[in-house]
């Protein structure tokens, strides 16, 4: 991208102020932005001065960087980075050709023709010589399908004009010039990109394209499948003990107890009553010698 610069001290006005109609604006705009966002709104606030010069100025830039409590560099770091902002002066209405391959196709070197023969030289700083008018070549402003066509620029707003001709296009500059309103969109009449060479009507059937006709969507056909839950065991309940209360605390129980104490009693008598040893064998008497 080529180095933007502002436009020279002999084009600068004195001052800058923003029109009642651009206060309004600037007050819904900087409403959307806490106290200490105030930075945020530079952009729109540059976009409105545009739109009321026509061109963005250093005395704007200036009364933007107040406005936005931010420092006037910075503010000119944004102006200069975005072409979207004219830096300079610019005719009343502002001519974007495209030029890219779709609308190259379909004739848009006659509209750059035009442009030429009744503006002058491309560059939004060449404006002809009533004022009314500047131009300049761009890439795709995403209207292909009704190619070839131009954007026009100016106080009132951003217009798309396509399926142009060079003598459609010199049509609508003289109705600019003279003031006239021009209506914009496709210049032959038909609706949006709709189709309007084909031999065979297509759409109709208005259920063809109103959504009548479209199904419920049970699954996407790419998405995961949703993998089951896990069954959750369910916890046995603990079992009492048969001699404790529901506190755990132990229960007298007659019968447990005579129970226990049987069985206890064979385990006592075994441990008093010491086992008793084999008797040691007497050493067998040796014979007399004969």
């Amino acid at each position: 991208m080529s180095v933007r610069r502002l436009a020279t001290a002999e084009q600068q006005p004195e001052s800058f102020a923003f029109s009642k109609e651009s206060e309004k604006k600037i007050t819904f705009w900087m409403n959307k932005y806490p106290d200490d966002r105030k930075a945020s709104g530079v952009i729109p606030l540059l976009w409105l001065a545009q739109k009321q010069e026509g061109w963005v100025s250093e005395p704007a830039l200036r009364e933007i960087a107040a406005r936005c409590e931010m420092p006037y560099i910075r503010v000119y770091e944004v102006a200069t980075f975005y072409t979207m902002f004219n830096l300079e002066p610019v005719g009343e209405h502002l001519i974007q050709v495209c030029g890219t391959t779709p609308c190259w196709l379909r004739g848009s070197d006659d509209l750059k023709a035009v442009c030429e023969s009744r503006i002058g030289k491309k560059g939004r700083g060449h404006v002809s010589a009533d004022g009314k008018f500047s131009w300049e070549e761009v890439e795709c402003l995403g209207a292909c399908s009704n190619a070839p066509m131009v954007q026009i620029s100016n106080k009132n707003g951003d217009f798309y004009y396509e399926d142009l001709t060079g003598e459609a296009l010199e049509k609508i500059l003289d109705d600019l010039a003279a003031g006239k309103p021009v209506e914009m969109g496709p210049v032959t009449g038909r609706k949006c990109s709709e189709p309007f060479q084909a031999e065979v009507p297509v759409l109709v059937d208005a259920s063809l394209y109103d959504g009548s006709l479209a199904k419920p969507v049970k699954r996407l056909p790419n998405a995961a499948k949703a993998e089951k839950p896990a069954a959750v065991k369910k916890a046995k309940p603990a079992r009492k003990a048969p001699d404790a209360d529901e506190a755990g605390a132990p229960v007298k129980n007659p019968a447990s107890q005579k129970a226990a104490a049987k069985k206890a009693a064979p385990k006592a008598a075994a441990k008093k009553t010491p086992a008793k040893k084999p008797a040691a064998k007497k050493p067998a008497a040796k014979k007399d010698a004969d």
